[in-house]
């Protein structure tokens, strides 16, 4: 994966994020790492978090010295704001929050257990509320904060088996639209990013068995062909 981008051309210096540190959940890789990927292209810091240290070390190392990993999980809503201090005292404080953890589970509604329904939410939805808490303080201190929601076409489709994701990432757009109500007269921009089917690895597991599933995917897109996480 890419670590540097050439700037932007004709607009000099519009997309520049110099000043800035992200909190980047679910960053070790996949969408996580384009995301990443982008950020610091842009000039921003970036603190990388999942739940694997391995992974988390790794992607920071291969993305270079401008980004850190640290171990959190997001379910873990009891810690939140113990992690949040320990960003700042070891990062300093950040002025964006990229809320981007996720998994699924792709059951049948009757074989779906309420336990792995209420992992999805509590991975998409509470967890990523539990940190915008955790995170505001910080966030109130920079002159140009951001919360970003990575929502999904699930957030608006229809699509089967996958009952917790798509309420969860419902849930992201009601989130995205109350909390930006709320906090951008007080300087803060909520945000939601919803992008179609990207070739990460997930994405490949997940189609990788299911070659009629991945057929109609790609049936779909008109341009025939997968996003990329990588900028470029």
């Amino acid at each position: 994966m890419s670590t540097k981008m050439p700037p932007p051309t004709g607009l000099p210096g519009a997309f520049s994020l110099a000043g800035h540190r992200v909190l980047l959940t679910g960053g070790s890789g996949g969408l996580g790492g384009g995301i990443a990927s982008c950020f610091i292209a842009s000039g921003a810091e970036v603190v990388l978090t999942g739940t694997r240290a391995d992974k988390v070390d790794a992607a920071a190392k291969a993305l270079g010295p401008s980004a850190a990993g640290m171990v959190h999980d997001v379910t873990d809503t009891g810690s939140a704001s113990s992690f949040a201090a320990k960003v700042e005292a070891e990062h300093g404080p950040i002025s964006i929050l990229v809320n981007n953890a996720g998994q699924t589970v792709k059951k049948p509604i009757e074989d779906m257990q309420v336990e792995e329904f209420e992992r999805v939410m509590d991975t998409h939805v509470v967890g990523a509320f539990a940190l915008v808490r955790a995170f505001l303080p910080q966030l109130l201190q920079h002159e140009s904060p951001s919360i970003l929601f990575t929502a999904s076409m699930a957030s608006f489709l229809g699509i089967p088996h996958v009952a917790g994701y798509s309420a969860a990432k419902a849930a992201h757009v009601g989130l995205v639209r109350s909390l930006s109500t709320e906090l951008l007269p007080r300087g803060i921009r909520v945000n939601g990013v919803a992008p179609g089917w990207i070739a990460t690895d997930l994405f490949r597991q997940a189609t990788s068995a299911d070659p009629a599933r991945l057929q109609k995917i790609m049936s779909r897109i008109p341009m025939g062909e997968l996003g990329l996480a990588e900028a470029g």
